[in-house]
């Protein structure tokens, strides 16, 4: 399978990232990765829910963080996606690594602050944490959703380095806290591998390689066909909107504006374009001004995590630390 065999390239290229300033850039990537979630999410939730037309109607073309939207955000104001990202990576910081029941837990506490938004699939699942205590899910072939893809960007930060295998391991801990499926867990696992070779010095052929794998495994995730537009939160169709929007761009503005003007389930394809985008052209090819209208405390919380997240890696124990 192609997505493990990369496994050790990438090994390859963490000892050649040894001699790059301890590696800043990798941490500078995280740092992009980031914030491209957030603000890929806090532009796409203005959209969410409207088709192309509605859109180009109502804006034109969007292209500006303004809020707004089904849920009357605030400009600059994340939803969902954002906020389980950061619980769930509060979590692996507070426990020093992934833990299913420590996630389950963030993501209660999460639900128990009324967040502005929360997916069916979500609820569901941490309803039935808190009544049985067990984080996992049955598994389902109905909770093929988005929900576990578009919080995922804490593993991919914390087991950079680590082979296929155990990052799946890791992801499934919390990705079957709510979404207990195998299709989600395959294109969740590639998103982390795309994620996690961008922040490795990967360009856009690389990604393309782990899209092309995932589509070997299931044809259902063909990309390179008619347009994707209106994508639903099914995972196969959120990604699909991803990958077209990635491959067929080659800027992180230009990625974010594609892809949040198919409509859709905006925020959500906002969100995981940006982690992937932000790890690959790093944080200075973030518009500056969709950065400056994030929350400040999410913005701060971005970046922070970021940081730490990646200290808990192996490729951090490898060559981040300081000499």
């Amino acid at each position: 399978m192609l997505v493990s065999a990369l496994s050790s390239e990438i090994r390859t290229e963490i000892l050649l990232l040894a001699g790059d300033a301890g590696g800043d850039a990798v941490r500078r990537r995280a740092m992009g990765a980031y914030l491209g979630l957030a603000v890929g999410d806090a532009l796409g939730a203005t959209v969410e829910f409207l088709t192309p037309n509605e859109i180009r109607s109502q804006h034109g073309q969007h292209r500006e963080v303004i809020g707004g939207g089904w849920l009357r955000l605030r400009k600059g104001q994340v939803t969902d996606d954002t906020e389980m990202s950061l619980a769930l990576g509060a979590s692996i910081l507070a426990n020093g690594g992934v833990d299913p029941l420590a996630a389950a837990e963030a993501f209660s506490d999460w639900m128990r602050h009324k967040p502005v938004d929360i997916g069916n699939t979500v609820r569901r699942g941490i309803a039935t944490f808190r009544r049985t205590g067990v984080p996992e899910m049955p598994q389902n072939e109905f909770d093929a959703g988005n929900g576990a893809c578009m919080r995922c960007l804490p593993i991919a930060l914390a087991t950079v380095g680590a082979d296929a295998d155990q990052v799946d391991a890791c992801n499934q801990c919390q990705a079957h806290v709510t979404h207990n499926n195998p299709t989600s867990d395959a294109a969740t696992l590639c998103v982390i591998r795309m994620v996690q070779a961008a922040l490795l010095g990967g360009d856009r052929n690389d990604l393309k390689l782990l899209a092309d794998a995932l589509v070997a495994e299931d044809a259902a995730f063909t990309y390179d066909r008619k347009r994707s537009e209106n994508p639903s939160a099914f995972i196969v169709d959120t990604v699909r909107a991803v990958f077209q929007a990635l491959f067929a761009t080659d800027s992180f503005e230009s990625a974010l504006i594609d892809v949040v003007n198919r409509g859709g389930d905006a925020d959500t394809t906002g969100a995981i374009t940006g982690m992937i985008a932000g790890a690959l052209y790093g944080p200075a090819a973030i518009p500056a001004r969709w950065v400056r209208h994030l929350d400040k405390r999410i913005r701060h919380a971005c970046i922070e995590q970021a940081q730490e997240l990646t200290k808990l890696s192996p490729l951090y124990a490898v060559c981040l630390q300081p000499r």
